[in-house]
C-alpha cells in the first residue's frame, strides 16, 4: 500500500474534526450570536446576592422640617445619619474620595430626606425641570414602597436645585420605560452650597440638599399605608453621580467620554441603580430617636432565592428564546433556607413563567412568587 502523504493525512484529520463539530452543533439549541458578547445575568446575580441591603430606622418628627437645604433645623438634631456612601459595585471598588451621608424622617404629611456631600468644586448646568439630571453631578432618591420591584419612584436634583421626578412602572431591564409625566405636586426641595456655585476660581466645601415628599403622592402606588404605621418597611436607596470636569472659558464642563463615579447608600453590586431588590430597608418608627430596634424582613432569604431563579431564567431566554420548565433544564439547583417551608417550583405561563415558594413570613406561612418581569409579591 502506498504511504499517504503526511500533509494530506493532516488535512483529512482536520476535515473530519470539522465535520464532527458541525454535526454536534447542528443538534445544539440555537443560541443568538450576540449572546457571546454579554455577561450572563446569573453571573451578575452572584455578585449581587452576597451584598446585604442596608438598614435604617426612620423616626417620626414632632415638628415639620424647614426645607432650606441647611440641615440645621431642630427636627434633624437627633435623627441619625446613614453610613457613608460607597461605590455602586460595593467594597470591591475603592472608597469614594468625597464623603456623602443622608438622613430620613417623617410626619403625617411628608417623607423627609436630607443629604450632605463633600465637594471641592460645586457646579451645575441644567436648569430645566425634568432634564436628565445625572448629566450634572446630582443626588438621587429611589423609593419602592411595597418591595415588588415595580412602580418605584425616582427623584434627582443638582446643585442648581433643578429637579427630575419620574416613575418606573417596570424596571428598564424588563423592557420598562420611564414615566416623565409623573409629577410630585407639593414637593419641597432646597439646596445649600458651602462655598460658591459655578466659580472655578476657588475651592468649595460641598453642598447639601433637603426634600419633603407628600405622602399623598407616594400613596398612589404604595399598596400599603402612607403615611406608614409604626414598624412598616419600605425600600429606599440613594445615589450620587460625580463627573470629572474641565474648565473651558472660565466655566465648568463635564468631560465627554469619561465614566461618572456612582456612590450609593445600599450598593446593588453591579452598575445599575434599577435593581430594586437591592435597595435598602427603611423601618418607620414612632419611638424617640435612638429608642427603636430594627426588625428585618423575614422574607428576604426567600426573595434572594426567587431572584436567583429570575436571573437564571433571563439567561436561558436570551439563549433559547423561551423559558425553562424546571430546575434541571435551567441548570441550577433550588436553594434552601430555614425560613422556606416548601421548596420553589417553576411553572410556565402564557406570558412567561412564575417561580414560587412557601415562606415563613413571621406570623404565618405565605406563598411568595416572582414573574418573568421581576415583579415579586405574595399571592392573595
Amino acid at each position: 500500500m502506498k504511504p499517504m502523504n503526511s500533509s494530506l493525512y493532516r488535512r483529512k484529520i482536520f476535515l473530519s474534526a470539522l465535520f464532527i463539530t458541525a454535526f454536534v452543533f447542528s443538534f445544539t439549541p440555537k443560541i443568538t450570536a450576540q449572546y457571546s458578547n454579554w455577561l450572563p445575568y446569573y453571573d451578575e446575580w452572584q455578585n449581587m446576592k452576597s451584598v446585604e441591603p442596608r438598614e435604617y430606622i426612620c423616626y417620626r418628627v414632632d415638628k415639620p422640617v424647614v426645607i432650606d437645604g441647611k440641615l440645621d433645623d431642630e427636627a434633624w438634631r437627633f435623627i441619625p445619619w446613614t453610613e457613608y456612601f460607597i461605590d455602586i459595585e460595593g467594597d470591591v471598588k475603592p472608597r469614594p474620595y468625597f464623603r456623602t451621608q443622608a438622613k430620613m424622617a417623617w410626619d403625617e404629611t411628608y417623607f423627609y430626606f436630607a443629604a450632605d456631600m463633600e465637594e471641592t468644586h460645586v457646579w451645575g448646568t441644567l436648569t430645566e425641570h425634568d432634564a436628565i439630571m445625572y448629566f450634572d453631578n446630582d443626588f438621587e432618591i429611589f423609593i419602592d414602597p411595597d418591595s415588588d420591584n415595580h412602580h418605584y419612584y425616582e427623584l434627582e436634583i443638582n446643585a442648581l436645585n433643578s429637579v427630575w421626578d419620574l416613575m418606573l412602572h417596570i424596571p428598564y431591564r424588563d423592557k420598562g420605560e420611564r414615566d416623565n409625566g409623573w409629577e410630585i405636586p407639593g414637593l419641597k426641595t432646597a439646596v445649600q452650597v458651602h462655598g460658591t456655585l459655578n466659580d472655578p476660581s476657588d475651592m468649595d466645601r460641598g453642598w447639601s440638599v433637603e426634600f419633603a415628599i407628600p405622602w399623598t403622592v407616594l400613596r398612589e402606588y404604595a399598596n400599603k399605608p402612607a403615611p406608614p404605621h409604626d414598624g412598616d418597611l419600605w425600600r429606599v436607596n440613594f445615589s450620587r453621580v460625580e463627573w470629572l470636569f474641565q474648565i473651558v472659558d472660565g466655566k465648568y464642563q463635564r468631560k465627554e467620554g469619561e465614566r461618572s463615579e456612582n456612590w450609593v447608600w445600599s450598593p446593588p453590586g453591579v452598575i445599575n441603580m434599577h435593581c430594586p431588590e437591592k435597595y435598602g430597608y427603611v423601618m418607620f418608627s414612632t419611638a424617640k430617636p435612638g429608642n427603636a430596634q430594627f426588625k428585618s424582613d423575614p422574607t428576604e432569604p426567600a426573595r434572594i432565592i426567587l431572584h436567583g431563579i429570575y436571573y437564571a431564567q433571563r439567561d436561558f431566554f436570551r439563549r433559547y428564546n423561551r423559558y425553562a420548565s424546571g430546575f434541571r433544564e435551567l441548570g441550577i439547583g433550588p436553594d434552601s433556607h430555614e425560613r422556606v417551608v416548601k421548596q420553589p417550583i417553576i411553572e410556565l405561563t402564557d406570558d412567561g413563567f412564575t417561580a414560587s415558594l412557601v415562606v415563613n413570613a413571621g406570623n404565618r406561612e405565605r406563598v411568595l412568587r416572582i414573574r418573568q418581569d421581576s415583579k415579586i409579591g405574595f399571592t392573595p
